[in-house]
């Protein structure tokens, strides 16, 4: 069988990015390649063995454009309104929380934030399927 290992995400400021993660979520630096014309850095923490891989371009000076494709990255956690006052308190503007249910059955527990790129990232309360 197939094991999902990474995401990965294309960044204009890699520091930048890498705090975004590490403050908004606790991905620590797992591992880094720098090569002549980019930057690999894959994050992760102890909570699952996926990692995230941000690409750094050198040289890029524009915003990589996320074209109308991209869905979202998701992150289940303990408390979502410690969370969100977390992501909030860094100012990274995240969406009111939002209640998902179906046939009077609650699914879940919700907010919306972008990393600094833009990439949106869900953040899910986790009860139910979302361990």
């Amino acid at each position: 069988m197939a094991k999902a290992i990474h995401s990965m995400l294309r960044v204009l400021d890699l520091e930048r990015s890498v705090g975004f993660y590490e403050h908004g979520f606790d991905l620590k630096v797992a591992d880094r390649f720098d090569f002549d014309s980019f930057t690999l850095v894959y994050l992760r923490n102890a909570e699952a063995d996926f990692e995230l891989e941000l690409t750094l371009n050198k040289g890029r000076t524009e915003p990589h454009d996320l074209g109308d494709g991209y869905g979202h990255l998701a992150f289940a956690v303990d408390d979502l309104q410690a969370q969100h006052d977390r992501l909030a308190a860094t100012g990274a503007a995240p969406t009111p929380i939002k209640e998902l249910s179906q046939d009077g059955r609650p699914l879940a527990r919700f907010f919306f934030v972008q990393d600094p790129d833009g990439y949106k990232i869900e953040v899910l309360q986790r009860p139910g399927r979302y361990q």
